[in-house]
């Protein structure tokens, strides 16, 4: 109602793009190139505007936001 009441969601505009958007971040971060290309050229075949690149990055970000898994050093020898 007035001046401050106005949020900005965090929901992305197109939900299919985000999902999008987090597997090639989940590709790049594993370094599967196959899969990342793929994702590109998908990407590059359906985004018809801005809200679709912007869902894209928004994916990427949700996903780039959660740290890396640090591998357990079980039987490692010094």
């Amino acid at each position: 109602m007035g001046l401050f009441s106005r949020s900005k969601s965090t929901e992305p505009d197109n939900p299919a793009m985000a999902e999008l958007g987090r597997e090639f971040a989940i590709a790049r971060r594993h370094g599967d190139r196959k899969t990342m290309r793929r994702i590109g050229r998908e990407y590059t075949n359906t985004a018809r505007s801005d809200s679709d690149a912007a869902s894209f990055q928004h994916g990427q970000g949700a996903y780039d936001a959660i740290p890396p898994i640090k591998p357990a050093h079980r039987n490692r020898r010094r």
